[in-house]
């Protein structure tokens, strides 16, 4: 089947979408698992702690957190309460804000590995593009990749002109982009610089915080292929070749998330998902934030 809304790359991507075990392979060699859990949200009890539990045992492999959403430790503690080895886990979290700079990006590393519970990250990101300072947090990402205490370094919400200044004079290329990316929010020229560059895009916010429910579109697709919309929804990104870490604290919607290799979306059907695109942010704007 021909999908002519997608480049090379994306498509080599799309035709290695197999099970939930599956991955993309970022630029520097590391298997990133296209299909996470994100932890947004998700309060540092036992609510998150069950929920990363939850997803391990059902098989993901891949867990999104970051340090402003204030659960590293209760993300830490299911994993290893969930009985799997570390090293098969591919942990994220990002560096917030305020701790941006070479220096305070270094200690606001070893306070999120501490938090965890583990001795070192398999993603780590910047996780706003905090203006006159994110390229010196760069550096720092760089260093500790350099260092072997991360196995990749990426960035979250940068568009097209904050990445063209980072690879002005970055010695290492980001390996992710982490953004939000919905129907509404397609973004497809960010998405193609990205891939020309070697970059992995990965969605925030697939779900639009609920509002994509709501489109008639996506229930008429859901019955097509008798499917939930939120099923339609991931399966739209990993076809675009695009990384997806849908948050539930749900078992049963964790495990929903995950039955979405057993049917393919049309090229039609993924050119009309992309038509839908309004501009419409769900998030704050990256050339427009002040947190």
């Amino acid at each position: 089947m021909g999908v002519p809304s997608l480049n090379c790359n994306q498509m080599e991507k799309y035709i290695n979408i197999t099970d939930l075990t599956g991955s993309f392979t970022l630029h520097n060699g590391v298997q990133m698992p296209y299909l996470g859990l994100g932890t947004y949200q998700s309060d540092n009890d036992q609510e998150v702690v069950n929920a990363v539990k939850s997803a391990l045992e059902i098989g993901y492999r891949h867990i999104d957190t970051a340090a402003i959403y204030k659960n590293e430790e209760g993300v830490g503690k299911g994993i290893r309460e969930s009985g799997i080895d570390r090293k098969e886990i591919f942990l994220v979290s990002k560096v917030w804000n305020e701790d941006q700079g070479y220096d305070e990006t270094l200690k606001a590393f070893d306070a999120s590995l501490k938090r965890l519970g583990v001795d070192y990250l398999d993603l780590y990101l910047i996780h706003w593009p905090v203006s006159g300072k994110y390229k010196e947090t760069w550096r720092a990402l760089e260093y500790l990749y350099a260092q072997k205490k991360i196995k990749a370094i990426g960035v979250s919400n940068f568009l097209k002109h904050h990445l063209e200044d980072i690879l002005q004079d970055c010695k290492v290329v980001p390996m992710v982009n982490q953004m939000e990316f919905h129907p509404h929010l397609v973004q497809q020229d960010l998405i193609d610089f990205c891939a020309a560059k070697g970059i992995q895009y990965e969605s925030w916010s697939p779900f639009m915080q609920g509002k994509v429910f709501e489109l008639d579109i996506c229930a008429d697709l859901a019955k097509k292929y008798n499917k939930s919309v939120a099923q339609i929804i991931l399966r739209y990104n990993l076809q675009k070749g695009i990384i997806a870490i849908p948050k539930s604290v749900h078992a049963k919607r964790i495990v929903a998330n995950a039955e979405i290799f057993d049917f393919e979306l049309s090229s039609e059907d993924i050119s009309f998902l992309d038509g839908l695109e309004t501009g419409e942010r769900i998030g704050p704007d990256p050339d427009n934030f002040n947190f």
